[in-house]
């Protein structure tokens, strides 16, 4: 399984190295990820770093998480491993190949080496497994240090970070990855836990003595004795909008997957049943170990006794057959035929002549950039009943990746703020609320680099590829694309009645904006 894991900064700096077995894996296998992540904008000077545009103002999907652009790293790659040089430990692995992978998260890399088989004549490490583990190291950390959990997060709380991984891997395997089993184990940092540590200089102050109670149940992921003055559940039903649209705001192609939120306030051991309107919306799910799977193939209804705290209950994608399968599969690309959002660029670069331009130096060449974005009231979208009022769509940002020959920028909006980051060469415009009155536009001039190929003819848009999407986020309450409502959330076990809350949630997932 996991052989040995690595946390990288967003400079590429090792911050964490952990080997969970007798072979160890060479450092190199993070300068030879490093050399290929140095190519995306998301590892090396992008906005996944932790200057200017990408800490200004709001962030990815509502959860801190910076806005994710093009990687040029795949999730899974094949890295050959060198003999190292002379001197170095006979643990440390000297031939073949290992499997890599790879998750960014708040500008941190995480990677996993893992042996290509399981044992010497195994079945091969099943990629998802590592995938989704390292994601729930990262929610984790999350959970204990604070979103984001960054750089600067992960070092204020060394000591921490590598006893959760202590608890959450044993021999490679993944053992205890539940939250309140682990804030059982490891208390979360405080500020007197860390004069403590200061002072005694050990990590006993953040090392619980007593055995988790979820560790001898079987309910692992809920606590015992559990009590709450007041007895609340939160639903969230939550569809993000995976979608390409071109220069003139029509739909090339689009995808919306779900996710049900659960905040769970519930004292002793309830028993929750959840129903939906229509689960022939649903596709594709996946569920939290809580979930009674059986009960669902069965009655298409969730029945789950829930963590304490926040978790995620499921996820889904929206099917594109609706009413039970009797209509036919759509053939069209598009699942969403209409946005809430129309954004309409227009990049022109000017033409190169006699090296000489009369508005600017002998070496600049200029650029003009527009943008102009509207909120659109007729959509696909379906509204919950109890909204009022007009089209309000919140958390609204664009991220401007420019091309490399682009020297700089000079950009002015009428809504909100935009910030250049020139070391990146991506710029984001941050407007906020956004309703149907409202016409925000962003206009600029750029400064080209001399003898490019592309300022020495008259465009519209660079060559084809050179000219980055657009990348636009999102959020609109109470809608959702899908129609899928809870119709029911019965609770048993317990002898009172909890409040419940239920709404939907609409937002961008990756929504790109093409340029030409």
């Amino acid at each position: 399984m996991i052989q040995s894991l690595f946390i990288l900064s967003p400079t590429g700096e090792v911050l964490i190295e952990r080997h969970f077995r007798s072979t160890l894996t060479s450092r190199s296998v993070c300068d030879i990820f490093w050399s290929r992540a140095s190519e995306s904008l998301n590892h090396h000077g992008g906005i996944s770093t932790v200057t200017t545009a990408a800490n200004a103002g709001g962030f990815f999907h509502g959860t801190n998480h910076p806005f994710m652009l093009y990687d040029s790293v795949p999730p899974v790659m094949e890295v050959p491993v060198n003999a190292l040089e002379e001197g170095t430990s006979s643990h440390v692995e000297k031939s073949g190949v290992i499997y890599l992978f790879s998750i960014l998260r708040d500008g941190l890399s995480y990677l996993a080496a893992c042996p290509p088989t399981i044992g010497q004549d195994g079945p091969e490490t099943p990629p998802l497994l590592v995938i989704e583990f390292l994601h729930r190291i990262a929610d984790t950390f999350v959970i204990y240090f604070g979103n984001p959990a960054d750089e600067s997060a992960v070092k204020d709380n060394f000591s921490t970070a590598y006893q959760l991984l202590e608890e959450m891997v044993d021999y490679g395997w993944p053992l205890t990855t539940e939250p309140n089993a682990l804030t059982d184990l490891i208390r979360p940092p405080t500020v007197m836990a860390k004069i403590q540590q200061a002072i005694s200089g050990g990590s006993s102050s953040i090392l619980s003595e007593a055995l988790p109670t979820g560790t001898v149940s079987n309910m692992p992921w809920r606590k015992a004795g559990v009590h709450h003055p007041n007895n609340e559940i939160y639903i969230d039903i939550v569809e993000e909008v995976d979608a390409i649209l071109n220069a003139q705001g029509s739909v090339i192609s689009s995808d919306v997957s779900g996710s049900i939120q659960a905040q769970s306030n519930l004292s002793g051991v309830p028993d929750l049943i959840l129903t939906f309107n229509d689960v022939s919306l649903i596709d594709d799910c996946s569920f939290h170990p809580c979930v009674r799977y059986s009960r669902f193939e069965k009655d298409k209804v969730v029945s789950f006794v829930p963590p304490d705290g926040p978790f995620e209950l499921m996820r889904y994608r929206v099917s594109r057959e609706r009413g039970g399968g009797s209509v036919t599969r759509t053939t069209t690309p598009s699942l969403v035929g209409n946005m809430p959002i129309q954004v309409l660029p227009r990049i022109t670069y000017a033409r190169h002549l006699g090296g000489k331009n009369k508005t600017t130096s002998d070496n600049d060449i200029p650029g003009q950039i527009s943008l102009s974005v509207t909120a659109r009231s007729i959509s696909s979208l379906i509204y919950s009943s109890s909204r009022k009022g007009p089209l309000i769509i919140e958390d609204v940002s664009i991220i401007i990746p420019f091309p490399k020959f682009v020297r700089t920028a000079n950009l002015n909006v009428t809504e909100g703020h935009v910030i250049y980051d020139e070391a990146g060469k991506i710029a984001k415009w941050v407007i906020g609320k956004l309703d149907e009155k409202k016409r925000p536009q962003l206009n600029g001039t750029m400064v080209l680099e001399e003898g490019n190929e592309t300022t020495d003819k008259a465009s519209s848009s660079p060559e084809d590829g050179e000219q980055p999407p657009l990348l636009v986020t999102w959020k609109i309450l109470l809608a959702s694309v899908s129609g899928l409502n809870v119709s029911g959330l019965s609770v048993t076990g317990e002898h009172y009645k909890p409040y419940k809350g239920v709404r939907n949630i609409t937002r961008s997932g990756m929504f790109q904006i093409r340029c030409h």
